[in-house]
């Protein structure tokens, strides 16, 4: 078989090679596609909503989905306001994680949220927006703003020795929301 001149590469290379050549694009094409999906999986399987806060307990995934929880299930919500490069949030989340009563609460008593972003609404900030903040808020959708920690320039904020003053209130909340309702 005569084959002209100026063919180019892949015609000079007869038809064994060229199946070589396209074999190796589709396996190098695959592999690129396999990377791309193991990479949105590890990045999903690496966020879980607790986001260190407890393993054990149900975390909802917004502060909408935890207001209709609360109503539902007539126990309150527990709203965790953090941030994760933040030294006073990751002291007071180990020191949350450590603290088996308070674990126990939050599982069976509370529904619960944490957020590294600020929700919108002006009732979780009534003394502004700083970190870390927990509050409050009962099936009837009233923030507990009445529940403080001990600072008075930041109500709402306690820090990692201070899970005895947090389970406190956490009990307070559940008595409160007994005798209230």
């Amino acid at each position: 078989m005569n084959r002209p001149h100026g063919g180019g590469f892949f015609l000079s290379l007869g038809r064994g090679a060229m199946l070589r050549w396209v074999v190796l694009a589709l396996f190098i094409s695959l592999c690129a596609i396999a990377e791309a999906q193991n990479k949105k999986k590890v990045k999903t399987a690496t966020a879980p909503l607790s986001r260190g806060w407890g393993k054990n307990i149900k975390w909802v995934k917004s502060f909408e989905e935890g207001l209709s929880e609360s109503a539902k299930s007539q126990k309150p919500l527990m709203v965790i306001h953090h941030l994760d490069n933040c030294p006073h949030s990751k002291a007071l989340k180990e020191a949350f994680v450590a603290d088996k009563s308070i674990q126990k609460m939050a599982k069976d008593d509370f529904i619960m949220l944490n957020v590294v972003e600020e929700i919108g609404d002006k009732h979780l900030a009534p003394d502004g927006y700083y970190v870390p903040r927990i509050l409050f808020v009962d099936p009837s959708q009233t923030v507990r703003a009445d529940i403080v920690g001990k600072y008075e320039e930041r109500l709402y904020t306690y820090g990692p020795d201070e899970m005895e003053l947090l389970a406190a209130n956490m009990k307070k909340v559940k008595l409160l929301l007994h005798s209230e309702l």
